[in-house]
């Protein structure tokens, strides 16, 4: 029959006591490890510049706004990072016809400034001409879609998946 525990030598009752600390210990720094790196792959998306720059994330991003039908800002910005690494008139071309004309079938919400000043640009373009409206851009998602993405089921799934 068991004796129970206060039968068990006195170093028998120690030991037990301190590897009962140690394991509490353990768990204790496993859970908040398992947490900061939660928090570290959280990151990734707490950033705008950062979640641009991350594969994965950006395809997140971009299912979301794919579901909320306003894909079009992530796709200029995209095209004109693409056209500030190799200009070409056949690409700035097409970015005012996707993105920039009144009538163009993924205009962006550009300032008329700004919009009037691309216009006005006409053939005289070069590696800069897009950079203020992709700025613009950048900043439009970064206070408007960038948070709702942050709160969205879309953004909890990709950090499962980061």
């Amino acid at each position: 029959m068991c004796k129970g525990l206060s039968s068990l030598p006195a170093s028998c009752l120690e030991r037990a006591k301190g590897m009962r600390v140690k394991l509490s210990h353990l768990a204790e720094t496993h859970h908040r490890h398992k947490q900061s790196s939660r928090a570290q792959d959280g990151k990734a998306f707490q950033d705008l510049e950062a979640l641009l720059n991350n594969k994965s994330a950006l395809q997140a991003f971009h299912e979301f706004l794919l579901s909320e039908f306003s894909d079009e800002n992530l796709r200029f910005w995209l095209a004109c990072e693409d056209y500030s690494v190799s200009p070409s008139k056949t690409k700035a071309c097409s970015i005012y016809e996707r993105f920039i004309n009144p009538d163009a079938p993924q205009e962006v919400n550009l300032d008329a400034e700004t919009r009037d000043h691309l216009l006005s640009v006409g053939d005289s373009v070069c590696r800069d001409t897009f950079q203020q409206a992709q700025r613009r851009i950048y900043s439009l998602m970064a206070r408007d879609s960038f948070p709702r993405f942050l709160r969205s089921p879309h953004c909890m799934e990709a950090i499962k998946a980061f």
